[in-house]
């Protein structure tokens, strides 16, 4: 036996105090702090120094704060060079550095202002109208990305990763639309009806990579993949067929949704503000309990997690497959069904749908598939493509350095070693807080 190993421990070693004992079951990888030394009291940390403690911790909120933080340095940085007259001013810095400094605080500070009156709110706004068109803009432009966010996450939890929101969106957007305009039906019921319909044109487009994957194993990211291309052509089909297309014009449009089949506004004319909002924060809702709260929920995370074990347990892998992607899909169609129903123009064009599919993707990610964080995310995307409009307009930045804006909050959030390690974040002193928690201060 070796000499350390005989060597009985010392009877007058310090045993470690209990903040190092919390530490060390809790897994905390800072090093441990040095004992008290006999006698002394442990220190009592105050109420203030824990918030602050816990606030700079390298949790899922401070990363994401400041991953927004981060993209909007760089979305500054991209400002100044993009412009050529505050870049003309760095040509004499070290002459005078007042210059391109006041020159570039300008124009980032106008650009992220209009940017928040674009989005929020305008304190230079004098009527109602005015004072609600910002928060209007930003719902109007958040409705369909919930819905689409949602799509992506649900299919996400159960395993799948379903690109084909935009596909799915698509043939919602088509449905709900044919409803609009071709069916005679009286307020109210019309509406609930182009509503299911658009829901139901995503999933039977769901449906299909569902079945797919369950029976054969083709890979669903192939698959929605064709079909947002599939879609996309038949849309551009559709539109120009007689008793589909305007017969007033003669360019690729459809005949506009009538009254009856359209969202009703939610702050009234000509706010564009519709209670497409409403159903998409019942959405999330619905989406959060089936996930959390029901037992097809509980089969759809134990497929998502390990299908394998899922399907030892007694699990229908098939049915659970299939049952995700016809879900994923009439959320994505329900949010295609907005672009067409809670929209002024309220008719079929090849780009009716715009990017809310793929922008899904980024929603969903940002709220890390997460239903509420889905709805917060879509909320911040909405906010920055409302915010954007007024940004190019008023300071005349590009609409793209939005995109790009989104673009760097994504790769942020999804490089979160990135993020604290430019910050410095650590880990929180959890075994601090539950002591001090125990001993009430």
């Amino acid at each position: 036996m070796s000499e350390r190993n005989s060597q009985p421990s010392s009877p007058d070693k310090e045993p470690a105090s209990e903040d190092q004992a919390a530490r060390s079951a809790l897994g905390n990888t800072e090093r441990a702090e040095p004992a008290n030394t006999p006698g002394e009291p442990e220190p009592h940390p105050t109420l203030g120094r824990l918030f602050l403690e816990n606030l700079w911790a390298a949790n899922t909120f401070t990363v994401t704060l400041l991953s927004l933080v981060l993209a909007m340095l760089v979305g500054a940085v991209l400002m100044i060079i993009s412009d050529p007259d505050v870049l003309a001013t760095y040509s004499y810095i070290t002459a005078r550095p007042s210059d391109a400094i006041n020159a570039s605080w300008t124009l980032v500070s106008e650009a992220y202002a209009n940017l928040f009156k674009g989005s929020i709110f305008d304190p230079a706004a004098t009527n109602a109208d005015a004072a609600l068109s910002p928060i209007s803009e930003t719902l109007t432009y958040t409705a369909p990305l919930v819905f689409t966010g949602l799509s992506v996450a649900l299919a996400f939890r159960g395993g799948l990763f379903n690109i084909g929101a935009q596909g799915q969106a698509t043939m919602g957007v088509i449905l709900a639309a044919l409803a609009g305009f071709l069916l005679p039906l009286p307020p109210g019921l019309h509406l609930l009806v182009a509503v299911l319909a658009g829901a139901l044109g995503g999933a039977i487009w769901g449906f299909i990579p569902g079945i797919l994957k369950a029976r054969t194993g083709a890979h669903e990211v192939i698959n929605t993949i064709m079909l947002n291309y599939i879609a996309v052509y038949f849309l551009t089909w559709l539109i120009v067929q007689n008793g589909v297309q305007d017969p007033n014009r003669t360019d690729a449009i459809s005949r506009a949704v009538d009254s009856s089949a359209q969202l009703p506004r939610i702050f009234g004319e000509p706010l564009r503000a519709h209670t497409g909002i409403v159903l998409a924060v019942l959405a999330t809702w619905a989406v959060a309990w089936l996930l959390n709260r029901s037992t097809l929920g509980f089969e759809l995370r134990a497929v998502g997690a390990n299908p394998d074990a899922a399907r030892t347990a007694g699990m229908s892998v098939t049915r659970t497959y299939v049952l995700i992607m016809v879900f994923a899909g009439a959320l994505a169609g329900l949010g295609g069904s907005q672009m067409v129903l809670g929209t002024t123009a309220a008719a079929l064009t090849p780009l009716v749908v715009a990017q809310i599919g793929f922008d899904g993707i980024l929603v969903a990610l940002l709220g890390r598939v997460k239903p509420w964080g889905v709805a917060l995310a879509a909320l911040l995307f909405g906010a920055l493509q409302a915010g954007g409009n007024r940004m190019q307009s008023y300071s005349g930045i590009s609409l793209e350095l939005v995109t790009v804006l989104q673009a760097l909050i994504v790769i942020f959030i999804a490089a979160p070693a990135l993020v604290k390690a430019i910050f410095q974040l650590r880990a929180a002193r959890a075994a601090r807080l539950q002591t001090s928690l125990a001993k009430g201060w």
